[in-house]
């Protein structure tokens, strides 16, 4: 069973909600079209120059509202369209088009190609569809499996080795794909069974897969740190190296967690029997599988990050690494390459469409005085800065817990991005402050990694779903959510530390790029 076919099932199995929202936009759709219907044939045959019609009495019928007002009708309006399970790329997009169309009139409609447009002629974009072409083509050649046996063979004889494995393997894997739901999925299929087979306390088996899955959202070659470099203005590049400290800092605390409890406590996490263990010489034999993807690895962003190669340049050369590794493996064929490219069309679309739908609704709403008015009853608060900071990485969280990261990337981040280069941030309990060039940068790893806390937040973080879907039926969902609670409480944890250490982020990027 494929990655992509398990979360796919995961995710339809969640609940019904994403059916009857499905019915209600169905039903909406049918509406609307059959109001349209009857005044376009009113408008051709009957009445053709009058503006007395249903459709042009809606034009302008919001004008006079104040921006707070506004302010609650769309958001809130997005709240309850996104609780019925609509499709956020469709809601989005939708809503900004009525929202347009109720506020201002027929011409103000011009806002969506000039809010689009931008993004089709953006380079870097490009970069998405290479990157998980690059994933999707790893994971068929079988990569991951081997990963996790090497890693597997050489931490299986110490306390608790096959979850530090695992997290080992998924952060080597985060340097290879960065794309969640596959590392998720699969390394659930792989080394969950081999936990549970040897006695593993639940909560660790699970919380460390989850937890190293997310990774791939914050170390490189990232997809989310490539759209908020887009949407930021900022340097693919560096956004790369300032994440790679916090990545590896909290790979590091995941395994140290791991260790400790399963030597306080070695029932937690047993060692493999000292029968199947293998010699030095023979890990290092071992390690011959995973020379090919290595190198790819440090070519693709070695290229990005020396300056070389652009991130596309980066991601094409990526690509086509990939499908000599899948060569070297002896599994790539046309039907191979088929299915990377189908994955590779549907998660693009779906990235693209989200962009481009939220793009037009927070566009709007930043023309209509959205971005001052939040801007102001934030500052207004009269919080210090790093309570301001605080407050906005506590709204990241909320809508971690019901958007997915592109929405909120798109929805969120144009608007707190203004909020936070007003502010001046003189550091922490004598700590250094953080340079005013090196804001949006730093705020930039600190949205990835309060995203990788959206992944396993209860109640809908997703990581909680696609390892629900290939756990025996005696875990219960129960059972997912608490073992996902410490790790988010390290992830909390590395969050703190990388905003008192702002040195964490910055020093990489300040170090390579000047």
């Amino acid at each position: 069973m494929s990655a992509t076919t398990t979360v796919s099932k995961a995710g339809d199995g969640t609940n019904l909600r994403g059916k009857l929202g499905t019915w209600l936009m169905i039903i909406a759709t049918v509406a609307l079209g059959f109001v349209m219907c009857v005044e376009f044939i009113n408008i051709l045959f009957y009445d053709p120059y009058s503006d007395d019609h249903f459709l042009f009495k809606l034009a302008g019928s919001l004008a006079g509202v104040d921006i707070g007002t506004l302010t609650y009708l769309m958001f809130g309006s997005l709240l309850v369209a996104l609780m019925a399970g609509l499709p956020l790329a469709f809601v989005t997009g939708g809503l900004g088009v009525a929202f347009i169309y109720l506020v201002g009139d027929g011409m103000m409609l011009n806002i969506i190609p000039s809010r689009i447009f931008p993004m089709m002629t953006n380079s870097d974009l490009a970069a998405i569809p290479l990157f998980i072409f690059m994933a999707s083509m790893l994971e068929r050649a079988g990569l991951i499996e081997e990963m996790f046996n090497v890693v597997y063979k050489w931490m299986g004889g110490v306390g608790g080795g096959l979850a530090i494995a695992t997290i080992l393997a998924s952060t080597i894997l985060a340097a290879m794909v960065g794309v969640i739901g596959a590392a998720v999925v699969t390394m659930g299929i792989i080394a969950l069974p081999a936990m549970l087979k040897r006695g593993y306390d639940h909560k660790i088996a699970l919380g460390s897969i989850m937890a190293g899955g997310t990774l791939g959202i914050l170390i490189p070659p990232s997809i989310l740190a490539i759209l908020y470099a887009v949407v930021a203005q900022q340097s693919v590049g560096e956004l790369y190296l300032g994440s790679v400290i916090p990545g590896i800092l909290l790979s590091s605390l995941y395994v140290f967690y791991v260790w400790i409890r399963s030597t306080i406590n070695p029932q937690l996490g047993p060692p493999i029997a000292k029968e199947d263990r293998i010699s030095f010489k023979q890990k290092m034999g071992l390690l011959k599988d995973l020379i090919a993807p290595l190198i790819l690895v440090f070519l693709v962003l070695g290229l990005l990050f020396g300056g070389i190669a652009t991130p596309v340049e980066a991601a094409g050369i990526g690509s086509f690494g990939a499908i000599l590794v899948a060569m070297k493996h002896k599994v790539f064929s046309v039907a191979t390459l088929r299915d990377a490219s189908v994955t590779t069309a549907k998660a693009s679309a779906m990235v693209l469409w989200i962009m481009f739908g939220a793009s037009v609704f927070v566009g709007f709403y930043i023309l209509q005085g959205g971005q001052d008015f939040i801007t102001r009853s934030i500052l207004g608060t009269g919080l210090h800065a790093y309570g301001i900071l605080f407050l906005l990485m506590l709204l990241l969280v909320v809508l971690g817990m019901f958007l997915d990261w592109v929405g909120i990337l798109l929805l969120a981040v144009p608007i707190f991005i203004p909020i936070v280069q007003a502010l001046e941030f003189p550091g922490l309990f004598g700590f250094p402050a953080v340079p005013g060039d090196d804001v949006v940068l730093w705020f930039g790893v600190l949205y990835l990694v309060n995203m990788q806390m959206s992944f396993l937040s209860p109640p809908f973080g997703y990581a909680l779903f696609y390892i629900r879907g290939v756990c025996p039926p005696e875990i219960s969902m129960g059972t997912i959510f608490k073992s996902s609670l410490v790790f988010l409480a390290i992830q909390a944890f590395g969050l703190f530390l990388c905003i008192l250490i702002p040195g964490i982020v910055t020093w990489l990027p300040n170090l390579v790029y000047g």
